[in-house]
């Protein structure tokens, strides 16, 4: 049986059919917009601004297919990913630099975000999760790297590894950059339902690296962390039993036989 990219044992199935990644997707969102290049591309080729759920959608559906769905899925929404990439050039303001979305060092930046945001989501909000099924679930995701056309060599393939390449990246808050930050904290909504926005956003910046958090001047002490974790925690897990999951990870344990990672 075709088990897709990853399968049912793997680490990847556990932490991304998991609602920490709503988190860890808006982790990911500010970090990587803290290299100038990658916020470029999405301030002049998208329409975050006006449609921010959209384009959460469309990233969430893209995990999510290439996570549960089998390889024919998997390497067709990949292939739609290398082609739009493929049009995405221009020049950033900020820097004066010109960009291509395609750029391997750009897509190792925007991969290596993510993969350190949905694993730090996970292991703060989501369940225990073993350094040894870190390193594995760094290593599983060279194949979601792959996708979009980066080389094997081209991403750490363990935790140790995808901690010193973050380290070593530069951050640079443009205006772009902190627009985003405002969209994200403030998205477009019913007046009735922003206060319930409160808890994914403070989630989110309570795990934010500090120098993140100092690079957009976001205030911020250690005891506001410890008091969003449980709480965060406790609603997380309340939706995992309210909910059946993600209908792509539901219609990957049916053709398994209900198995579960």
């Amino acid at each position: 049986m075709d088990t897709g990219l990853f399968g049912p044992a793997s680490v990847t199935w556990r932490v991304h059919g998991d609602p920490a990644m709503l988190i860890g997707g808006l982790r990911a969102i500010l970090v990587q917009a803290l290299n100038p290049l990658a916020m470029a591309a999405i301030d002049q080729h998208s329409d975050y601004r006006v449609d921010p759920w959209g384009r959460q959608r469309r990233t969430s559906e893209y995990v999510l297919t290439t996570t549960f769905g089998d390889t024919e899925a998997a390497t067709r929404a990949g292939a739609a990913v290398r082609l739009i990439h493929g049009r995405v050039r221009g020049t950033d303001p900020h820097t004066g630099r010109a960009y291509r979305a395609d750029d391997p060092e750009l897509l190792a930046w925007v991969h290596n975000v993510e993969v350190h945001s949905f694993l730090t989501a996970y292991r703060n909000y989501g369940g225990r999760l073993a350094d040894a099924d870190a390193d594995r679930y760094v290593a599983e995701m060279v194949a979601a790297a792959e996708l979009v056309g980066l080389a094997p060599a081209a991403v750490p393939h363990d935790l140790a590894e995808l901690r010193a390449a973050l380290r070593a990246a530069p951050l640079d808050p443009s205006p772009a950059a902190r627009q985003g930050l405002r969209v994200v904290l403030a998205p477009p909504m019913p007046l009735a339902v922003r206060p319930l926005w409160a808890i994914p956003t403070a989630a989110t910046i309570a795990i934010l690296p500090r120098a993140v958090r100092r690079a957009y001047r976001l205030p911020w002490v250690p005891v506001a962390g410890t008091a969003v974790r449980p709480a965060v925690f406790s609603l997380l897990r309340a939706m995992n039993l309210a909910r059946p999951g993600p209908p792509q990870r539901l219609e990957a344990e049916r053709r398994f036989g209900g198995a579960a990672a």
